[in-house]
């Protein structure tokens, strides 16, 4: 791999095997160029905006690859295909979904991606899972760090640790419930 960088990605399902599911695209992110460093727990997560779907699995996932974000998108919408997930609702249900949260430091608009991506700091089933991984990492546009934007956020939807207890189980525990 010649050039690295380093990127976030968030993963989600809520359709199907979802812890299988996310295991499924970590595993296929190899395939296209993309060295997996480290990955955040899974988290069951309360859906936000389109609510009449059932809970999703989250993670994420820090990597680096020599892929231009261009390239990055076109390889985790490739992967988002091959493993059967189509987008039929906005923001709706899915068997897995694959977004780029940050790209090194970079600021990018374009009509086909935003990054940093633009929702991120109003979503605790994104901020949750990062602030495990880098909770000092700072958002290159905001200027505050992961913690700082998961203590200010608005977003009140539950995310909680998921244990694995049996198939697809979700421990009741408070441990590890946030609101």
């Amino acid at each position: 791999m010649s050039a690295s960088n380093l990127f976030y990605l968030s993963l989600g399902s809520n359709l199907g095997d979802r812890a299988g599911n996310l295991d499924r695209a970590i595993a296929a992110l190899t395939d296209v160029g993309v060295r997996v460093l480290r990955r955040s727990s899974f988290y069951e997560t309360e859906p936000v905006d389109f609510l009449a779907q059932p809970w999703f699995f989250n993670c994420v996932v820090e990597a680096e690859t020599s892929l231009t974000p261009e390239q990055l998108l076109h390889a985790l919408q490739r992967i988002e295909s091959l493993l059967g997930s189509k987008k039929l609702i906005a923001r709706g249900p899915r068997l897995i979904d694959l977004d780029i949260l940050f790209y090194g430091s970079s600021n990018i608009h374009m009509e086909q991606m935003e990054i940093p991506h633009p929702r991120m700091a109003n979503r605790r089933f994104v901020l949750v899972p990062l602030a495990e991984l880098v909770p000092e990492l700072r958002h290159p546009t905001l200027g505050a760090t992961v913690v700082e934007l998961l203590a200010a956020s608005q977003d009140d939807s539950i995310v909680r640790l998921w244990q694995p207890h049996g198939n697809d189980v979700c421990s009741k525990s408070n441990l590890g419930e946030t609101r």
